[in-house]
């Protein structure tokens, strides 16, 4: 795959620092992850296929074996960002495939020139996809809910996994505000059930889980979270 040559007139200027000889990673028989990308410091980016209408959740590294993974498998027509973070080549990506970018409209202004999409509380992609507002790590910060497989949470940085590969709010130097991502959390909680949400794919820390990139029995292990003991956590580094 990686020696495949691209489509005539598919945009070049692959960030060669980038490269990377893993191929993504299936995670369900729709959805892969990509290897980490250091453009998003270190973060994980998934592509779902869905019926010609692919979602690409926050950037992959942008280098030839990436591209034509995602050329191979229908291109992209929604790119979401979850978080500040994520960002990486969102202008090549949106160039290469004419996709729609879906931000918080808090974070959208960290895209000029590109227009992207913005949404305040919740955006609909399909039957199948909504986007939700969960701030705290960030202002714009979102998680992306796909309801296939029991239900599946894309949670970019709001909810990562520990040293357990346990999902968890983590508070680092550049959380934005502690108090709201946990009330986020608690929302999550509320808003779903152990029928709704059986997995997250977070999008980092994703070595935490042993070769995979999903988290199971989500759900409970969200209930298990002691947030009013989460909240006495100093900040990080």
């Amino acid at each position: 795959m990686a020696s495949q040559e691209l489509p005539s007139g598919f945009p070049n200027g692959s960030d060669q620092s980038n490269q990377s000889t893993k191929e993504p990673q299936i995670v369900f028989d729709s959805i892969f992850a990509f290897p980490p990308n250091r453009d998003t410091l270190g973060g994980t980016a998934f592509l779902i296929l869905e019926n010609n209408a692919n979602i690409l959740v926050d950037c992959p590294g942008w280098n030839s074996l990436n591209q034509a993974f995602i050329q191979q498998h229908g291109g992209v027509k929604w790119l979401v960002i979850t978080h500040r973070d994520g960002l990486g080549k969102v202008a090549q990506i949106q160039q290469a495939w004419d996709c729609q970018v879906l931000i918080q409209e808090q974070e959208a202004y960290l895209l000029p020139g590109i227009k992207p999409q913005g949404f305040k509380h919740e955006v609909t992609l399909s039957s199948q996809a909504k986007l939700i507002w969960t701030p705290g790590y960030s202002p714009g910060s979102a998680c992306l809910y796909y309801a296939t497989n029991g239900g599946i949470l894309f949670t970019g940085r709001h909810l990562l996994p520990n040293r357990q590969g346990q999902p968890e709010p983590q508070r680092t130097a550049k959380t934005f505000h502690w108090p709201r991502q946990l009330q986020s959390v608690q929302a999550l909680i509320k808003r779903f059930s152990p029928e709704t949400l059986g997995f997250i794919c977070p999008g980092a820390n994703t070595g935490f889980l042993r070769g995979h990139r999903r988290i199971e029995n989500a759900y409970h292990q969200l209930c298990q979270l002691d947030l009013a003991a989460l909240r006495q956590t100093p900040p990080g580094l």
